[in-house]
This record gives structure tokens, C-alpha cells and sequence, in this order.
């Protein structure tokens, strides 16, 4: 494969103390970015912290942290912190999440994402360039509030976007955006969004790859992944914006019903083949380029090795730049 910046999601399944070995062997295979996943295990910031003192020159971001689940402070101190470790190296990925995350896990209200995600966008240039920040945002405020120890090198900051609206807020007031469960075709619509805040918008794409010959196992490891994720109301919006209403409607049903296993068998393999990338190392890197012709600048896999007990990095080397 032939770009500049080729990415893998942490933490990965060996313990973060094994890390440091782990990111240096990625490096050398060819991968320059890792990109961290918050959801229910590691939070956002402690991989990367450990990326970061393991290898000076990888680069680093996060996909995402959410703004409901952290002050406004707290998440500028933190990012700051990031910066101070691995100053030109990291990107801040901000998104709003969903409400399961916001609201069942972390007690906060899932409200107004597109204004919650904008003001954060807003407080924090301010915060990263060294003002004290008093001022009344529609979704929070800040009063008398300024970094001590500022960035020298602010972090650039990414918007995770689905639709138009958060797209093209991603390319206006952001440095980019970061784009999840979507296919290659999917990104050539997506991508002008955000162009239209400017031609050199950073475009990352975490891309979900099961590097298995074995199409039944991938299939059905991609079942359970899609019935998870596109059953949540913003990512259900999102592929009935691009055009699956009537492929995924079925599944919907059944999931809405509580029949999870009928849901599982509704889900198309189109559909599938579509979203997962799936088969055999060359023919997944192929599949990966596609998102790289289709606008993404910094494609980020997240790794499913169906292979129980395997090493944490045997399937990531197998896909790495240097291994074509």
C-alpha cells in the first residue's frame, strides 16, 4: 500500500504493560499511528500515553473521547498533558458517543450532540491557545478558566461525524473528521462534507478488519458486530441516511422485538461485506486501499483475530504496509 499514514485501534488485547513491546513491532512493520478506542474497557488517554513513551515518532489519537463524559476542564488538561508527552504527535478525536454510553454508563444527559460537540470544539481552541475562558456556551460555561501549562504545539482537533450536519462542522471548525462503520463507497459521499471547510481536512476512517479465509466465522463475527452497533439510534440514522433502510429494516424489527437471534440471521451479507473487511490478509489490504482511494488519509484498523488465545499482533503484522 502506498500512503503516508497507516493506523491500528489500542489498546489490543495483550495487557497495556506489554504494550511498549508490542507498539515498537508494529512501527517497524510499517504502522505510524495508534488510535485509541473508548468505550468499555481502557479509557481514551492511558494507551496512548503509553504509545507515546514507547516510540518518539509514532503518532497518536484518540476515536474518540466524548465530551459528556468529561468536563470541559478536565478534558483540556488532559489533551494538554497528551501534547506535553508527544508535542506535533497527537490528534484529539472528539465525538459525541451515543446515549447508552452518556446516559446508561456515566449518568449524563444525551443532549443537544451537534451543540455539545461544537462548544467543546470552541472552548478548547480557546483553552489550547493559553485564554482564560469565561464565557456562556449554549450546553455548558465556563467561568475564569485557564491551562497553566498550555500546549506548545496545540493538538489538532477531529470531529467523529456520520451526518451532514456534524460533517460539515467537522471540516468548519475542526482540523477533521474521524468516520466509523462505513464502507469505501460510503466514504467518496461522506468526504465532500468535510472538504467543504477546506481541501486539506484530515480524513480518518477506523476500518474493522477480520483477516480470516473463513467466511462463515467472519460473517458471523460481523453479524454480532452489526446487530451491537447499528441497532443504536445515531448509527441506525446514519445508514438509513445512506440509503440501507430497506436491507437493515428487518433486522431493526426483530431487534426492536427482542428477538436477538432472528436479528443476527436479518442481517444481509451484502450489507456485511460491505462494512467488515473480511478474508484472507492480500485481499484485506486491497479492501483497505479502497478506503484510501475513496478521500481517507489515515486508515485505522481495529483487528478481530477469530483465532482464540492468538498473539495480539500476528493478524495486525499480517496487514501492515511492509507485509504486501
Amino acid at each position: 500500500m502506498d500512503q503516508a499514514r497507516f493506523g491500528i485501534t489500542v489498546p489490543l488485547t495483550a495487557p497495556l504493560a506489554e504494550h511498549p513491546r508490542l507498539i515498537r513491532e508494529l512501527r517497524k512493520a510499517g504502522y505510524t499511528d495508534v488510535w485509541s478506542a473508548e468505550v468499555d474497557g481502557s479509557d481514551g488517554f492511558t494507551p496512548l500515553t503509553v504509545a507515546a513513551l514507547a516510540d518518539p515518532d509514532v503518532r497518536l489519537g484518540t476515536a474518540i473521547v466524548s465530551p459528556y463524559t468529561r468536563g470541559p476542564a478536565t478534558l483540556a488538561m488532559t489533551a494538554a498533558a497528551l501534547a506535553e508527552v508527544a508535542p506535533g504527535r497527537f490528534h484529539l478525536g472528539l465525538g459525541a458517543g451515543s446515549a447508552p454510553i452518556v446516559e446508561g454508563w456515566n449518568g449524563a444527559e444525551f443532549d443537544r450532540p451537534y451543540q455539545r460537540v461544537r462548544d467543546t470544539v470552541r472552548f478548547l481552541r480557546a483553552a489550547f491557545a493559553g485564554e482564560r475562558v469565561t464565557r456562556e456556551y449554549e450546553t455548558f460555561a465556563v467561568r475564569g478558566f485557564r491551562l497553566s501549562r498550555p500546549p506548545q504545539s496545540p493538538p489538532p482537533i477531529l470531529v467523529a461525524a456520520l451526518r451532514p450536519g456534524m460533517l460539515r462542522l467537522a471540516g468548519r471548525e475542526a482540523d477533521g473528521a474521524i468516520l466509523n462503520w462505513l464502507s469505501a463507497e460510503d466514504v467518496e459521499r461522506v468526504v465532500p462534507y468535510v472538504r467543504e471547510g477546506g481541501p486539506d481536512r484530515e480524513i480518518v476512517a477506523r476500518i474493522f478488519v477480520v483477516p480470516t479465509g473463513d467466511r462463515d466465522t467472519a460473517r458471523a463475527i460481523g453479524r454480532r458486530m452489526i446487530t451491537a452497533y447499528l441497532t443504536v439510534p445515531v448509527y441506525a440514522d446514519f445508514h438509513r441516511w445512506l440509503g440501507r433502510e430497506e436491507q437493515l429494516a428487518p433486522m431493526w424489527e426483530a431487534w426492536a422485538e427482542g428477538d436477538r437471534k432472528r436479528a443476527l440471521d436479518l442481517v444481509p451479507d451484502t450489507v456485511l461485506d460491505e462494512l467488515i473487511v473480511h478474508g484472507e490478509p492480500a485481499r484485506c489490504r486491497a479492501r483497505i486501499a479502497r478506503y484510501v482511494a475513496a478521500g481517507v488519509t489515515v486508515p485505522v484498523l481495529a483487528v478481530i483475530d477469530p483465532r482464540p488465545g492468538a498473539d495480539p499482533i500476528e493478524a495486525a503484522l499480517a496487514l501492515a504496509p511492509t507485509a504486501g
